[in-house]
């Protein structure tokens, strides 16, 4: 499907639907005209062969208990070799609501209050809460920025594990914010220090799916395989960044060890009784089965608006600095060469009227950064980069 297809079939004006994104302006930022750029999700819908297929359930009417349909690990299976080259297996599978609510469960089941996990921002903000609400211990090993882009500190985090006797680690893979694709060496080197230290991993892979040309993704699965040390892995992903069903509810952790899918059935047996979402398998098998030229569309776009994006910035504010994207829908852009830390909301949000993800939520030490999520039209992409060219002009006219 051609771009401007694409755009036309499924971009949607989400104004006045209940959009936490566009409709939650007001709570959030206390401003209900910014241009929202902010939440990681879609303005686009998803595709017409998954709507169509919840409205042929819908016409049903019967929404009671349901069983997971054998075909949906099938079809998961499938869409995992064709994408992932991931050896994915059935027994491995359990659901959650959503990768952030799998990701606190975890932590609850697989470590004690007090114990030490591990991540490396900046990163996904829910990480640090899922840790700090939990009664566990942070411990931060930062990402070091380097000419060639984002880099894991190994020596860092090395001795951050040894010397907080880490009990758990949270890798983010793609990195959300920084947009960085970890290839297999890294992901070897950190696993193998975490083996080396009796570390489990948590594997939050939920932006696996988006990745753009030139860059492959690889499974924190695939390299534990080989490092025999899958009865330390746990992996979380799910079908709602790459399609857009985020309000489906639908989500995996995978559990390659028998060890832990024991422990984490009884702990789930006390603390976790709740009901698959039936809307919400059935929206993701579809996209598993179906969803493949859809996503290389999906993926154009992006690519598109983020090249737009770093060009126009390049020609007219060179002073920000837009790392390079490999994988996400996020774009990370550093602008303490253009405004000083303190004047970020003043010039972003004030002025140019931009809803953005702030640098500050994903680290201390990326204050005066943003995150904007690109996974809109191009013409949201050609406002935001005009509104802060009009910005610039104040700034350099001294206005």
């Amino acid at each position: 499907m051609e771009k401007a297809e694409f755009i036309q079939n499924y971009y949607q004006q989400r104004q006045q639907t209940d959009s936490l994104k566009w409709d939650g302006l007001k709570e959030r930022y206390g401003d209900g005209g910014l241009l929202p750029l902010w939440v990681a999700d879609m303005d686009f819908s998803v595709p017409s062969f998954i709507q169509e297929a919840l409205k042929q359930r819908i016409d049903h009417g019967i929404f009671g208990y349901s069983l997971v349909p054998e075909t949906y690990f099938s079809t998961y299976q499938r869409w995992q070799k064709r994408h992932e080259q991931t050896a994915f297996q059935k027994d491995w599978l359990h659901f959650t609501t959503g990768v952030v609510q799998g990701l606190y469960d975890l932590i609850n089941c697989f470590t004690n209050e007090g114990d030490q996990v591990i991540i490396q921002p900046p990163v996904y903000y829910p990480f640090f809460d899922a840790i700090r609400k939990q009664n566990r211990q942070l411990v931060t090993s930062e990402l070091v920025e380097t000419e060639d882009g984002y880099q894991m500190d190994l020596a860092d985090f090395e001795n951050k594990l040894i010397t907080n006797d880490v009990k758990l680690f949270v890798l983010c893979s793609p990195h959300n914010p920084v947009g960085r694709v970890w290839n297999k060496a890294e992901l070897k080197e950190i696993l193998r220090l975490c083996k080396e230290n009796d570390v489990l991993v948590i594997s939050d892979e939920i932006h696996s799916d988006l990745i753009l040309p030139g860059h492959s993704f690889v499974s924190a699965v695939t390299v534990a395989e080989e490092l025999d040390f899958l009865d330390h892995l746990i992996v979380c992903n799910a079908p709602s960044k790459t399609f857009n069903l985020a309000a489906l509810l639908n989500a995996h952790i995978w559990l390659p060890d028998k060890k832990l899918q024991k422990k984490y059935q009884t702990w789930e047996s006390i603390h976790r009784q709740t009901e698959n979402s039936l809307l919400g398998q059935l929206a993701g098998q579809t996209a598993y089965d179906q969803g493949d030229e859809w996503l290389q569309s999906l993926l154009t776009v992006i690519g598109q608006n983020y090249q737009l994006l770093k060009k126009q910035l390049a020609e007219n504010i060179p002073e920000i600095k837009i790392h390079d994207l490999q994988g996400t829908y996020l774009a990370w852009l550093d602008l303490r060469n253009w405004l000083s830390t303190v004047e970020t909301k003043q010039f972003i949000q004030e002025q140019a009227g931009l809803a953005i993800d702030y640098g500050e939520w994903f680290s201390p030490e990326t204050k005066g950064f943003i995150r904007i999520n690109l996974a809109t039209s191009p013409d949201n992409i050609e406002s935001t980069v005009k509104r802060l060219i009009a910005v610039n002009r104040k700034i350099k006219g001294g206005n």
